[in-house]
Order: C-alpha cells, then sequence, then structure tokens
C-alpha cells in the first residue's frame, strides 16, 4: 500500500475503519466548507498526518510532522489546528492518551466511542449509537443533562488477540 494520504486507509485494515483516506477528506472539506469555515493548508495537513496515523497521536507528534513539511515548530501552530478540527467533528481526542485521532466519518455529528489496544496502541472508531442512546437515557434517569460523552474501551484488536496462543485470549 502507497503512503500517500490519498491512498492509505484510515487506521488499517487489520485494525478496521477502512473507509479510504480521500473519502474522510472529501468529508471533512464538504463539512467545513457547509460550516462557513475553511480548512487551511496546516488545518488540512494535520488532519492528513492523524489519518495516517496507526493509532492517536499527540500533539508534539503532529507538530514534529508540521515542522518537517514548513509550517513551524511553535506549540501553537499544532494546538490551534488540533483544536479546529476537534470542534468541527473531523477529529476526536483522546483522554486516556491524552491525544488525538481523525474522525473516521467527519459527514455527520455523532458521539464518539473508541476501542484502545492496549498492546499495539492502535485506535478504532467503533459504531456508538446503542451505546450512547444507553447513555443518554441513564443520564436522564439521574436528573443529569448530559452535554457530550466519549467512550473509550481498551482491549486488544484482532491482530494483536490473533497473536496470542489459544489458551490465552479472552473474549467478553
Amino acid at each position: 500500500m502507497a503512503d500517500s494520504p490519498e491512498s492509505r486507509s484510515f487506521c488499517c485494515p487489520d485494525h478496521s475503519g477502512h473507509a479510504p483516506a480521500q473519502a474522510i477528506l472529501s468529508q471533512a472539506e464538504s463539512r467545513v466548507k457547509s460550516h462557513g469555515l475553511r480548512l487551511t493548508p496546516v488545518r488540512r495537513r494535520t488532519l492528513e498526518i492523524l489519518l495516517q496515523a496507526h493509532g492517536a497521536l499527540g500533539a508534539y507528534d503532529v507538530l514534529e510532522k508540521l515542522a518537517a513539511d514548513g509550517f513551524g515548530a511553535q506549540p501553537p501552530v499544532a494546538y490551534r489546528a488540533l483544536n479546529f478540527l476537534v470542534e468541527n467533528g473531523l477529529a476526536h481526542r483522546i483522554r486516556r492518551l491524552n491525544a488525538f485521532t481523525a474522525c473516521s466519518h467527519p459527514g455527520h455529528d455523532h458521539r464518539a466511542a473508541f476501542l484502545i489496544c492496549e498492546t499495539c496502541e492502535s485506535v478504532t472508531e467503533a459504531p456508538s449509537d446503542a451505546v450512547g442512546a444507553a447513555l443518554g437515557a441513564a443520564a436522564r434517569d439521574m436528573g443529569f443533562a448530559l452535554s457530550r460523552a466519549t467512550i473509550e474501551a481498551v482491549g486488544q484488536c484482532r491482530n494483536c488477540v490473533a497473536r496470542k496462543p489459544a489458551d490465552q485470549r479472552t473474549i467478553a
């Protein structure tokens, strides 16, 4: 597989999330345009960097790649781009890892749920409608007004599970 953002898949075929990076970039550009915003060169490159990662990246990892591409080496360069992407639904912050990952389907608003592999540190965005609905119902039952929620589950991806001997595998 080639390494250009246009030909890479989000995360990778072995960790699910098979939407091609170019399709995700197109959805992101449409979303930004429909909100009257701009995907500046540094914001676009930041999103491409996140799409190329096989896991979440810290802000300084992103900054290092941006600096290598000539976008500057000052932390605000990365933080401003990352904040824009998160605020506009194009990326997510993984609090457990203090890192960021590209949204695999930025074309619509949604609650995020992440499966984080504790072995290889890959991050996969998982469907979360049912979990989000259950969490919303639980919050309402408690009289809590939920404004946002991110679900972060830790375990092992299918590749890491497959590498374990059969007697050491646990499936919940």
